[in-house]
Order: structure tokens, then C-alpha cells, then sequence
């Protein structure tokens, strides 16, 4: 050829190579990129299981279809079955089965209609993530992206995606869902009958409808047991019997073991807190979960005699805060006044004085107290707020731990006003509590006794912290691991991060142990009275708590491995008489506890983080030089930081023993000099009541002057008070009692209101009087000349 035609038909070629190349690259782009991302993007039910991976409940998905999340694991008997049934050459062709194909093209011709796709498994993967109609140019469509399908997944990646996907009739999609509802248990645990009657399912999903059908579906699955015997994959036996088992009826419900949990983690995984998709394995140990069920049920039919219909618990694992089970509430669906679908355990109630440990501990740890330091237990105002006990009685003092045990409310306000509210709502916030949304402020003294709201899970969560603290105390050599207070978690974490510690915590471990020392001496309920006397009994560290009104009854116990919290009430608020923490919540604390591994192991005192000091075995307080018989005792680190006992004096006695004297009116060598445990006269006035082994101060002598000394006291008001006095039900303003202590009995007290004399008394020093609104004075003299002056203002009903 010449030079020139050659070089002519070389340019002529040219462009046809670069067109071609270009249809390449985009055919290359094409295959790239054909498949969507998300593969699938319907949703799918939110499912929770428990630590062994059983289902505890899930819900519908939001397009009304029963499709759990895509999972990764296929049993292998769905495996033999689906392929032996679907695509016998799945694990050798690259997408598309050429010989399927050209079968099934073959038997369409003959039949002179469409008789069968030859779609593999990877091509009906596609028809359901991209929802073609079946039409000759969406085969070839759907056969292209099935080549790419198989290039990006693996053979067992593609099996999952379609058993995840699969309709299997009715409003079922995907094996899992299908399992459970036409079978009642997990796919894994199905026999080769069942698996074979949901592996023909999605070939012709409308075969399974209550009553119709049930002989076609019966055939299909037995053909396709023959099938599996003639593959020998199973044997003539097992291929007999799987014929003998019932095909699958009408679908019957999922578990609902869980169904409050169920709504956290649907609200927590919409709101972005709860990472990964709708299915989540948590740390619910089933079998305890039912029992613990089984418990509220059981006192439920009880207290709902009384017209308290709710109650919910929670165990947690003290080691890692985990949740073992998770009753957010008795469930009734069917009863709609019950309001059982409401979530106790994640609401805020009044907690009644379930805080009062976290305060005890939190004086412990910065040094206001010691373990029994005596605290007054006496008529209290302060700035308008007036403590009762339970009881309405008064003991003039106790001891702190005492206070705890007993859950006395007048001492703890007088704790938490020495310890300062806003401090205590600081602690509170550290502590893992976050409910309390408003300033301290707006709580002020009330916050220890229920006056701000708490939820069953946070509350439970800080007791296991502080016995985590305490567990860990040893195990990190003296060191504290700030990670160990957190809120409690429900679902299961592979990471573990090193702790960070540190020389202090929130709360030492010293603190920490004599709370539960205290905490342990509470008066149990019932039976329960006489756990001491039983060696299987389980120690317990544990406080109740009742709400203002009798709306809420709380319970909440401590060993070394579990915390329980249990909550008792109405959702809607209503009280009920009798709706306490002791008779209600209690029973049920310790029935749970039942439930859980008995051990009569105990927290070890870390003696590593206290000191041994001489206290005072009278006032519980640092020993000072007039108290006697000081004992050594360990006491928490900051317990030098502790005042001396304030209430031991030297006091100057007559030789008989009788009197007070002076070195006035007696001569210094007949004076005795003796060591004194003597209360302020108000805490002197109850005190001296229960405790017969309180020696009262003899009086001073007629002929000695008294020595700065003044033997009275106004109990009620208290100065500076605001009181309100009612109006009567004849519109009258009512009378305000007021009442006084004298260490001398029998002695006349003179009383004078806005300095006109308005009475006297002798034994019981109690007044009523009837004080317009305003400012007034209030002024006793006794008949010795001792004079008390205090002011108060009582207020309109305006104010």
C-alpha cells in the first residue's frame, strides 16, 4: 500500500479507538458506581437482646413491616436449604447463572409464558434493594449489577444481605423477623422443617396467610426436603421426620421481656446518643429480667388494692454499672388506666430522703462531721421552713449515724445547713445527678428531703458508685479512678479504657465504708427483722425514701456486687395512705435480692485511707480536754478537720454533789471539779427523755451568782422565724403554740409577748398565743431572773 493511503487509513482509526476506550471508561465508571449506598435503605425494627444474644422485645418498623437490622450471620441450615432451593450453582457463578438463564428462556418458549426468571440469589439481592419491575431491560440491569455485587461482597456477605431482605409473607421481611414470628424462637435454633418451609417462603411470600395456602406451602417445603436428602445433605431419617412438623401458621408475637427498655433505646438511638444501627445487644441477663418481672407482678396484685397501680426496679452490676434487669414499670397494655407503659425507672420523682447517704458520705469526706457525731434533733425553723420526722417526735440528739439509719429529717436539715445547700447541689451534680435543672436556690434545705426530683436509674447508678469507690479502693493500692462515677449503662462495651487515678476521689473510701456501716443498720421490714439471727442472709447496705403527699415509695440497697433500686407509686402523682418506702418498696427490694447470688461477703474498711483519733464517746466529736473516757477509734482522713466536742465542760460542785457553786459563796478546797457532758437546753429537753444514763446539771446554789449561764431556752419560735398562723373554720385567726425548755424542773417560767405579761408556766413550758400579723417580741423570765428575748414575725395570708 502506498505511504500515503497507509497514513490516511491510520488517521481514519484513530478516533474509532478513542471512542472506544471512552465507551470502556464509562462502562467501567458505570460498574463502579451502579450499586446505590445504602444497598438497603428501608427501615427496620429496633430490636434489643439480652447479654446472650436472646430477644428481649422489638418493635415495628416504621413502614408497619416486621424487618430486623441486617445481619451478618446465616445459619448454615438456611444456607444448605436457600441454595439447594434458589441457586444450586450460587457458590460457583460470578453473579449470573448462564445455563439458569438459557433454562429458564427454554421453558418460557415452550410454555409460551414467563414460567421462570433464572434470577441467581446476588440478582434477586438486587431486585430487592432497587425494587425494579420485572421487565426484559431490568433483567439485564439487574444481571449487570449482580456482576458488580459480587466483585465488592463475599459469597456469605451476599447470603446474609438476602436473608436479611427476603419477604417471607404477610408484613415479614428477612429471616430473623420470620423466625420469630411464625416460629417463636431465633433462627439459629430451627430444625431442618422449619428452616425448609421459610427458605420456600420468599419464592412465593403470599403462601403464608392463616387458614389458605396450607397445602401448597406443605408440598413446596417436602420438595425441597427430597431435595436436600438427594444432596445429601441431610438423611432419609431426618428428611422423614422434618415432613411430620406443621408448616408455619398465623405469626405470633415477639418477646416483650423488656418493653420500657425498648423505649429508651429508641429514643436514645433517635436522638443520636446510642451509636450503631437498631439493634443492640444489652447487658439484661434474661432469666433475671422474667423473675424480677415475676416479683413486681406478684406485689402488684397486692398494692393495687390500695389504688397503686405502678412499680418498677432495677439490679445493676456494681463492677461495671451495668444493668442485669430493667423493669421500667408493671406492663399491662391491655389496661389503660394503669398507665404501665410509662417509664419509672427514667422519670423524675420526689426521692424523699434517699439522698441523705450522699450527704452523711459527703460530710464524712470533708471533715463536718464524724461517723457519730451527735446532731440536734429539735423543733426547727428556718426562714420559714419547719422539718417534721416521720414520726413528729424529737430526740433532742443523735447520733449522725443514727439519723441515717433511723432517716430522721430534722437532723439531716440541720446537717445539710451546716454543710451549706448550694455545696450539697454541687456534690449532687458530680455525682452523676442530673434533674436537678433549676438553681440550688430554688431547692434550699427541702433538697434532702425530697424537694427536688431523681430517677430510679441515676439514684441506683450513685449508690453503685460509691460501692465501685469502695471496691476499687484496695484493688488500685489507695488510688482513685474518677471513671468510676458514671450513670449507669444498659448495653454491652468492647472497650475498656486504663484508669487515670489519682491520689482523691468525690468521695474517699473511708467515707464511703461508714455510710454503708450505717446504711446497713436500717430496721428491715417484716421477716426480714431477724436477718442477723440467719447465716444465709444477705448483708445489705440500704435506705428508703417516701415523698411529701405519699406519691412516691423508694427502696434502694447496696452489697459489694449489686446494687437494687426499686420505686413504688402512681404515674399520675395521685398519694395513697399507706404509699411509704418501708412498707411498700421494701418487701420488693429484698424479694429481688432473693433472686441474686447470697453471699455474706462485706465491703473491707480501707483502713489504708483513715486515721485513728480520740473522740468523744458521748458526742461522737473529736475528744477535747474535759471529755471522758475518750476512745480510739478510725475514723475517715478529714476527721482531723472535725471539731472538738463542744458540749463537755468543767463544772464546779458543792461537796454533797447538789448544787453549782462559785468561789464566791464556796471555799475553792471544798469545791469538786468535774468533767460534764451537758446540751444546750432545748437538746437537753428531749435528750435527757430517751436517754436515762444523761446526767442533768444540778442548779446553782441560792447564795451563788450564776457565772454567764443561762438555763433557758425558746424552742418554738426560734428567733428571726417567720411564722404563719392559720385562719380558723370560723374565720378566727387560729393560736400559735409556743414552747421553752429550763434545765431546772419545776422552775416558773413568766412569759410576755410585746412586753405585756401574758402567762406563766411550771413543768410543760408551753404557751399558745394569739399574735396579730407583724413583728413581735417574745420575752421569758424565769423566777431566778433569768431572761430569754427572742423576735419572730408572723405573717398575713397575703405573704
Amino acid at each position: 500500500m502506498h505511504p500515503r493511503l497507509k497514513t490516511i487509513q491510520q488517521k481514519l482509526k484513530k478516533p474509532k479507538s478513542i471512542a472506544t476506550l471512552s465507551v470502556l471508561a464509562i462502562l467501567l465508571l458505570l460498574f463502579a458506581f451502579c450499586l446505590p449506598k445504602p444497598l438497603f435503605k428501608s427501615p427496620t425494627s429496633y430490636v434489643i437482646d439480652d447479654a446472650q444474644g436472646q430477644l428481649l422485645g422489638a418493635s415495628i418498623a416504621s413502614d408497619g413491616q416486621w424487618r430486623f437490622p441486617y445481619n451478618n450471620s446465616v445459619p448454615e441450615k438456611f444456607k444448605q436449604c436457600i441454595i439447594t432451593f434458589e441457586d444450586k450453582r450460587f457458590r460457583s457463578h460470578p453473579g449470573v447463572d448462564v445455563l439458569a438463564m438459557g433454562r429458564a428462556v427454554k421453558e418460557s418458549i415452550k410454555a409460551a409464558h414467563v414460567t421462570s426468571g433464572g434470577s441467581t440469589l446476588t440478582m434477586q439481592v438486587i431486585r430487592m434493594a432497587t425494587n425494579h419491575k420485572r421487565t426484559f431491560w431490568n433483567k439485564l440491569v439487574e444481571m449487570f449489577m449482580a456482576l458488580r455485587l459480587e466483585v465488592g461482597y463475599s459469597k456469605n456477605e451476599i447470603l446474609a444481605l438476602y436473608a436479611s431482605n427476603a419477604p417471607f409473607g404477610s408484613n415479614v421481611i428477612g429471616l430473623d423477623a420470620a423466625a420469630w414470628r411464625y416460629y417463636g424462637r431465633s433462627a439459629d435454633k430451627l430444625s431442618w422443617g422449619e428452616m425448609s418451609a421459610l427458605a420456600v417462603l420468599p419464592n412465593s411470600p403470599s403462601l403464608v396467610h392463616p387458614g389458605k395456602n396450607r397445602q401448597t406451602l406443605l408440598k413446596k417445603r417436602n420438595r425441597l426436603l427430597d431435595k436436600l436428602k438427594a444432596e445429601n445433605i441431610i438423611d432419609s431419617t431426618t428428611a422423614q421426620l422434618a415432613k411430620l412438623e406443621p408448616v408455619p401458621d398465623k405469626p405470633v408475637p415477639l418477646p416483650r421481656f423488656a418493653p420500657h427498655l425498648l423505649q429508651v433505646f429508641k429514643q436514645q438511638n433517635k436522638q443520636g446518643k446510642i451509636e450503631g444501627d437498631a439493634r443492640i445487644t444489652t447487658t439484661i441477663k434474661l432469666g433475671l429480667q422474667q423473675q424480677v418481672s415475676t416479683v413486681l407482678e406478684r406485689h402488684h396484685q397486692v398494692l393495687k388494692a390500695n389504688d397503686i397501680n405502678n412499680i418498677a426496679a432495677v439490679v445493676l452490676d456494681v463492677e461495671t454499672g451495668s444493668a442485669l434487669a430493667y423493669a421500667g414499670n408493671i406492663f399491662h397494655p391491655g389496661d389503660v388506666q394503669l398507665e404501665s407503659d410509662v417509664n419509672v425507672v427514667n422519670a423524675p420523682r420526689s426521692p424523699g430522703s434517699t439522698l441523705k447517704p450522699l450527704l452523711y458520705a459527703a460530710m464524712l469526706n470533708d471533715g463536718f462531721i464524724l461517723p457519730n457525731s451527735l446532731i440536734p434533733d429539735v423543733p426547727t425553723q428556718i426562714a420559714g421552713y419547719h422539718p417534721e420526722n416521720f414520726d413528729l417526735g424529737y430526740d433532742g440528739a443523735v447520733t449522725a449515724s443514727v439519723a441515717l439509719s433511723r432517716s430522721l429529717n430534722v437532723p439531716a436539715v440541720k446537717m445539710l445547713q451546716q454543710f451549706k445547700y448550694e455545696r450539697f447541689y454541687d456534690f449532687l451534680h458530680k455525682a452523676g445527678i442530673t434533674t436537678l435543672s433549676k438553681p440550688a436556690d430554688h431547692y434550699g434545705l427541702s433538697l434532702i428531703l425530697g424537694g427536688g426530683e431523681n430517677t430510679l436509674w441515676e439514684l441506683t447508678g450513685a449508690y453503685a458508685d460509691m460501692a465501685r469507690v469502695l471496691n476499687h479502693y484496695s484493688k488500685y493500692n489507695g488510688k482513685y479512678d474518677p471513671a468510676d462515677w458514671h450513670t449507669p449503662v444498659y448495653s454491652v462495651s468492647s472497650t475498656k479504657e486504663k484508669p487515670e487515678l489519682q491520689n482523691n476521689g468525690l468521695l474517699d473510701a473511708g467515707a464511703v465504708y461508714y455510710t454503708f456501716q450505717a446504711m446497713e443498720e436500717v430496721m428491715r421490714p417484716g421477716e426480714e427483722m431477724l436477718w442477723q439471727q440467719f447465716s444465709s442472709t444477705q448483708r445489705i447496705a440500704w435506705k428508703t425514701g417516701t415523698s411529701f403527699g405519699f406519691r412516691d415509695g423508694w427502696a434502694i440497697g447496696v452489697t459489694p456486687k449489686y446494687v437494687v433500686g426499686v420505686w413504688v407509686g402512681n404515674t399520675d402523682g395521685e398519694g395513697r395512705p399507706g404509699l411509704t418506702g418501708i412498707n411498700s418498696a421494701a418487701p420488693v427490694l429484698f424479694d429481688i435480692f432473693r433472686l441474686l447470688p447470697v453471699s455474706r461477703d462485706w465491703f473491707d474498711m480501707p483502713v489504708r485511707d483513715m486515721v485513728k483519733i480520740a473522740v468523744c464517746p458521748q458526742s461522737g466529736y473529736r475528744a477535747g480536754e474535759y471529755c471522758t473516757s475518750p476512745q480510739l477509734m478510725w475514723v475517715p482522713k478529714n476527721g482531723l478537720k472535725a471539731k472538738v466536742c463542744p458540749w463537755h465542760q468543767l463544772v464546779h460542785i458543792s461537796g454533797d454533789g447538789k448544787w453549782q457553786v462559785t468561789s464566791d459563796c464556796e471555799p475553792p478546797q471544798a469545791i469538786l471539779n468535774k468533767k460534764w457532758f451537758v446540751l444546750p437546753p432545748s437538746m437537753e429537753y428531749y435528750y435527757k427523755a430517751k436517754n436515762f444514763e444523761y446526767h442533768v446539771l444540778p442548779p446553782f446554789r441560792a447564795d451563788c451568782v450564776q457565772e454567764n449561764t443561762n438555763p433557758m431556752e425558746v424552742i418554738y419560735p426560734k428567733d428571726g422565724a417567720r411564722v404563719y398562723v392559720p385562719l380558723e373554720a370560723d374565720g378566727q385567726r387560729g393560736r400559735m403554740i409556743c414552747n421553752a425548755a429550763h434545765r431546772q424542773e419545776g422552775v416558773k417560767i413568766f412569759w410576755h409577748l410585746d412586753n405585756k405579761y401574758v402567762g406563766e408556766s411550771h413543768h410543760l413550758h408551753q404557751m399558745a398565743l394569739n399574735p396579730s400579723p407583724g413583728k413581735h417580741t417574745l420575752t421569758l423570765v424565769d423566777s431566778n431572773g433569768n431572761t430569754t428575748v427572742i423576735n419572730f414575725v408572723v405573717m398575713d395570708k397575703e405573704q
